[in-house]
């Protein structure tokens, strides 16, 4: 029994070293360089005013590189434009800045975190510098201080103006469907209007075909001539038969 439980004990050891083993180590670095770091970002930027914020954003990166390697303070130029406007951003929201407190460190194996408290006119905030796990400066974070009662007064606000804007979608829906039911007699009426519009197609009449009325000829001569010829054809008398009309063949029109 006392062999399994020194067998137990041992094994939970030798587990435990391995856990220690594999787990990372903190990362080493140095306050008074941190420090001064942050302190020289806070101090620029306490002094400078809106103009020399737009003239660092104008200035080349070798101009930046160049001002960041003097002050012994190598920061990327775009972070330290990043971290420009999240000062004046903080200025905006929490007023002028006034100062801030002691420095606290927070390291771990990926970099290490430098945190301060400031004061503004309005408002106070928390500061935070991040660097990365080589100590290059990372970005600059402001958090304004706001009191449970700011809170939910914006809160509230929030809810408001959301609620508020979705009961103005929904009467406005209302309203469209409300206009739907003219739609009809709007497309009626159109549909009136270009019918009366239309110029009337007028009917070709059908042309009559001429009736070509047969010429009878009178002619009391030309009767008897014809009765005369007829009757020496059929050697017979011209008073069996009586010649009434005559009428002339298509084929052998009179010339």
């Amino acid at each position: 029994m006392k062999k399994r439980i020194s067998l137990l004990i041992g094994a939970l050891a030798l587990t435990l070293s391995f856990t220690g083993c594999g787990s990372k180590k903190e990362l080493e670095y140095d306050e008074t360089q941190l420090t001064y770091v942050t302190q020289f970002i806070i101090a620029n930027f306490e002094v400078m005013d809106e103009e020399a914020f737009d003239n660092y954003r104008q200035a080349s990166e070798y101009q930046i590189n160049k001002i960041m390697s003097e002050a012994n303070a190598p920061i990327e130029p775009e972070v330290l434009i990043s971290m420009m406007d999240a000062w004046e951003a903080a200025e905006k929201e929490c007023g002028e800045y006034v100062e801030h407190g002691e420095y606290q460190f927070e390291g771990s194996d990926s970099g290490v975190v430098v945190s301060t408290e400031a004061v503004y006119e309005e408002r106070e905030a928390m500061l935070e510098f991040k660097f990365d796990e080589n100590l290059n400066i990372e970005s600059l974070d402001i958090a304004a201080d706001y009191t449970t009662g700011e809170i939910l007064k914006k809160a509230g606000m929030n809810t408001i103006l959301g609620m508020g804007t979705v009961f103005l979608v929904l009467i406005f829906l209302a309203f469209v469907i409300s206009l739907l039911k003219y739609i009809p007699m709007l497309q009626e009426k159109f549909t009136k209007k270009t019918e009366k519009n239309k110029t009337p197609v007028k009917e070709v009449p059908k042309a009559e075909v001429p009736v070509v009325e047969e010429e009878l000829t009178d002619d009391e001569e030309l009767v008897a001539v014809i009765t005369a010829a007829i009757a020496a054809a059929d050697e017979s008398v011209s008073d069996g038969f009586v010649v009434r009309s005559i009428r002339r063949r298509k084929s052998n029109k009179w010339n």
